[in-house]
């Protein structure tokens, strides 16, 4: 008798090969036309409906394990109700021949919203079985069923729910094994939830980094899109700031500096470590959550984009939440690594001060935390400037440091904001001692020089990379 899971495999490589050969057509046929050759007689809009019906016969195949496609059929499948997918051999297909199904596709993407969303489909499942297939300590995530988070979370019970965004509800849970876990919902299925879904289990199924949200697993089920996080004790920092534990003023002045490095060292791993980079064109007080240590970990990464090697920017729908997108993205949808330096700089002015990003004045103006600070930075009033729950228990040279580095990073200009590497570096207190840095800070010292101003950029980086300006010109001045 036939193992039913070599005829699932079986039947759907001949699906797989046959929906290939469609795309290949059908990319032929744009290169004729392109070419101004009119003599091909396919018929694109047939291709199209073909290639929609073959993403459908890959998905039905595995609704229910046991259940297959035999070899001659002709008419097209239904999917059962309640299925169950039977995940292991859809995603050994398409780990196997899904890569060139989405290169011949990939030409395609004119067919409206539900076949993008097919095709998106097949390129998070083709990436999922690929690290499954590799797994190792890297990457210690695990398929869940949902019997197994129903339980952990107390069905989905209004009590367990710790947050909601845009796309879902996340609520906590414990697994049978004793392990603390927070499971994303997501809403009613669409393109965008899909889309949501698909990217941030792929971004987070790239990276490992201590001050990035860990992935423990997902579950994908008729309806349901269920992701699995570490659960995250101290919550998130907006909890802490603006929210219901704000009062309690868990956060020192310490622990508020910890904070901001290790949000800043967990963006510039994105952007400086992972290939392809990526952009996280999210960062808000909300995403980052905190363990039991009060350590950052960068979440949601459902807006996120990969960047390759060689591209500087991209243009994209604006995505992210007003008061921290900067202003070259949230006009012309212009989206780079300096997008998240400056979502950056607007955090790192929230956590020292815990201040609003956007406040709305009398008269329904608004605010925008920038605008806010300046005045008292002109002055030198920086204990104007520190959350008044710290009571004056924090280190001043610190603080002028923390909003000079937040000034840079909102720089309007985005070229003349700094790498996340360099806000790292300015962060722990140091600038490499290259010729770059001290290029970039020779404006800044003119400009000290010449008024005396020193509340701009009064902190140890900068007095390094200065003191090394000053040296140079004295020996050429002896030369």
């Amino acid at each position: 008798m036939s193992n039913p899971s070599h005829i699932h495999l079986e039947a759907a490589k001949r699906v797989l090969r046959e929906a290939a050969n469609c795309g290949s057509n059908l990319l032929l046929k744009q290169n004729m036309r392109q070419q101004g050759n009119s003599s091909s007689n396919v018929d694109e809009k047939n291709h199209g409906k073909s290639m929609i019906y073959f993403i459908k016969v890959i998905y039905f195949v595995f609704s229910v394990k046991g259940v297959f496609l035999p070899a001659n059929t002709k008419t097209e499948p239904h999917p059962p109700k309640n299925g169950i997918w039977n995940l292991e051999v859809f995603l050994s297909v398409i780990f196997e021949a899904g890569p060139r199904v989405i290169r011949e596709l990939a030409v395609s993407l004119s067919f409206k919203s539900f076949f993008q969303l097919q095709l998106q489909e097949l390129a998070f499942f083709s990436f999922a079985f690929s690290h499954r297939v590799n797994k190792s300590r890297e990457y210690p995530w695990e398929i869940y069923t949902l019997k197994k988070l129903l339980h952990a979370t107390n069905n989905f019970h209004n009590d367990n729910k710790i947050g909601e965004g845009g796309f879902g509800r996340v609520y906590c849970g414990r697994t049978s094994e004793g392990v603390e876990i927070a499971v994303k919902r997501l809403k009613a299925i669409s393109v965008k939830v899909e889309t949501e879904f698909a990217v941030e289990v792929e971004i987070l199924g790239r990276v490992r980094h201590k001050n990035l949200l860990g992935l423990r697993g997902f579950y994908v089920g008729g309806d349901e899109r269920l992701i699995v996080y570490d659960y995250m004790p101290n919550h998130s920092l907006i909890t802490h700031l603006h929210g219901q534990l704000a009062a309690d003023c868990l956060l020192d002045w310490p622990r508020r500096l910890r904070i901001a490095i290790g949000s800043a060292e967990g963006l510039a791993y994105l952007h400086h470590e992972v290939k392809p980079h990526i952009i996280h064109r999210d960062i808000k007080a909300s995403n980052v959550l905190l363990d039991t240590n009060f350590e950052a970990k960068v979440a949601d990464f459902g807006f996120a984009k990969l960047i390759p090697d060689g591209v500087t920017h991209m243009t994209t729908r604006v995505k992210g939440t007003l008061g921290y997108l900067a202003p070259e993205y949230a006009m012309w949808g212009k989206v780079s690594k300096s997008c998240d330096v400056y979502s950056f700089g607007i955090l790192l002015l929230e956590i020292v001060s815990a201040k609003k990003p956007l406040e709305k004045l009398p008269g329904g103006v608004k605010r925008d935390i920038v605008q806010w600070v300046t005045p008292f930075v002109q002055k030198g009033a920086y204990d104007h400037i520190a959350d008044p729950r710290l009571k004056g228990k924090f280190d001043r040279a610190q603080l002028k440091s923390a909003v000079a580095i937040a000034l840079r990073c909102t720089d309007s200009n985005p070229d003349n904001r700094p790498s996340m590497l360099e806000v790292v570096e300015w962060l722990k207190g140091g600038v490499r001692r290259r010729r770059k840095s001290v290029t970039k800070i020779e404006d800044m010292v003119e400009k000290e020089d010449g008024d005396n101003d020193e509340t701009f950029y009064d902190f140890e980086g900068f007095r390094m990379a200065q003191s090394d300006l000053r040296r140079k010109r004295a020996r050429s001045k002896k030369i």
